[in-house]
């Protein structure tokens, strides 16, 4: 029988692993939102696994990025869009495009975000308080102004490890929930290896979804603002081994927390024909099939991946544009808090206008693929530099891994510019 004191030994050595976790969990911040939450149950409800090798790929490709990335960045001592500006030719404009595609995308999601976050939190509310039944449009409102200003003043007072802990905190009690809701519904083994075949669902939204999973998975934020982050924790180029672990560990952990919320969607609503179209579908087709206390852990989840994502698309903005200006991000400085106070109004214009959260988070995860095969090409003209990397050579599977990742960035692309086409 394990004593107390042992318990207590395990939980602290948990805790202090979690603490441990480097820029990744920013990563797992940026990537596993309540966008990509809601992705993988509307594919889970209405494909069942079909969609698993999309999220394969991307989690490949996406630990690849994050290693070079934050690769370069220990070994040059600069960051992206200054390398970008500085040593690539048009360098310039392309940063420019990279920060107003990348800004425009996040801030997409984030009205996304927000909106899903507060309708769940109604949710919640409406359990204990019945009355608020006829007033749905006000209580929404007041949550997402609540949420909104709560994270802006927490960005107002923090650092790098104070965002750091907060994401930690996020980030565990979503993986824990999703992954303990797994064991309650979970779909059949061979629907699970049948996912890894390659293979759009020939419906409609299908092209869409695939271009929504690799947008909200494979997100050019992630990569991008991973050597802030890397200078942030204060590691240098004696940390590259450690660096690389930490990209793979955050992969990982994108790859099996997504994959737990889609199987727990497949297997609890697929097969029932009930695909998730709004935030109350989710309550609903949810609670009958896996009980209660599933559906609270899956939605208390969802909430830590709403409240998770959303600092980190605050952050985004002016981190690229310290990025592009010195390569030093100062969170004091009036830029900061300027340009984070209109990325909170922006987010609040799904609140605002009673939009259907659900659908706006999966088109604006379409636009965040457009920008991928930009941000790919750059870091392959950077890695390959001479005058950036000295004698640091890049590996040929390196090279040919992220060529790899261009090719398939170029080809979602194609397709989300063709779903976008049919979706208007």
């Amino acid at each position: 029988m394990e004593t107390p004191r042992a318990s207590a030994s395990v939980l602290k050595r948990f805790i202090a692993m979690v603490l441990a976790f480097g820029p990744g969990i920013f990563a797992i911040g940026y990537t596993i939102g309540t966008g990509s939450v809601t992705s993988m149950i509307v594919a889970g409800s209405t494909y069942g696994m079909q969609l698993l090798w999309v999220l394969l790929l991307s989690c490949i490709f996406s630990g690849l990025l994050m290693y070079v990335y934050g690769n370069y960045a220990l070994i040059s001592g600069e960051t992206a869009l200054y390398s970008f500006k500085k040593h690539i030719k048009g360098g310039k404009i392309l940063a420019i495009l990279i920060i107003i595609g990348i800004s425009f995308g996040q801030w997409n999601s984030l009205m996304g975000i927000l909106g899903i976050s507060s309708n769940i939190i109604y949710e919640i509310l409406l359990i204990y308080f019945p009355h608020l039944e006829g007033f749905r449009y006000e209580t929404v409102l007041f949550v997402a102004i609540m949420v909104i200003a709560a994270m802006y003043a927490l960005l107002l007072v923090g650092k790098y490890t104070f965002f750091e802990k907060i994401l930690v905190l996020f980030v565990t009690i979503m993986g824990l929930s999703f992954l303990v809701s797994l064991f309650m519904v979970y779909p059949l083994p061979i629907e699970v290896v049948q996912g890894l075949v390659p293979s759009i669902p020939e419906v409609e939204g299908g092209q869409m979804m695939v271009a929504a999973f690799v947008g909200t998975t494979m997100a050019a934020a992630t990569f991008l603002s991973r050597p802030l982050f890397v200078k942030g924790k204060g590691w240098t180029i004696k940390n590259v081994k450690q660096q690389k672990k930490d990209a793979i560990a955050a992969a990982c952990l994108v790859f099996v927390i997504s994959a737990s919320v889609m199987a727990v969607a497949s297997g609890a609503l697929f097969h029932q024909g009930q695909p998730v179209t709004k935030v109350l579908d989710m309550v609903h087709t949810l609670e009958p099939v896996a009980g209660k206390f599933a559906l609270t852990l899956f939605f208390f989840g969802t909430l830590s991946a709403g409240l998770s994502s959303i600092f980190p698309c605050l952050l985004i903005a002016p981190i690229l544009v310290a990025d592009y200006q010195s390569g030093e991000l100062d969170t004091s400085s009036k830029q900061f808090r300027t340009i984070t106070f209109l990325a909170c109004l922006f987010a609040l214009i799904v609140p605002v206008f009673g939009a259907n959260p659900i659908e706006m988070q999966i088109v604006s995860q379409v636009f965040n693929v457009f920008v991928l095969p930009v941000v790919i090409m750059g870091i392959l003209l950077l890695i390959n530099n001479k005058r950036t990397m000295g004698e640091n050579t890049t590996g040929l599977w390196v090279n040919l891994g992220l060529v790899t990742a261009l090719f398939f960035a170029c080809v979602i692309s194609f397709n989300g510019l063709l779903a976008l086409v049919d979706y208007f």
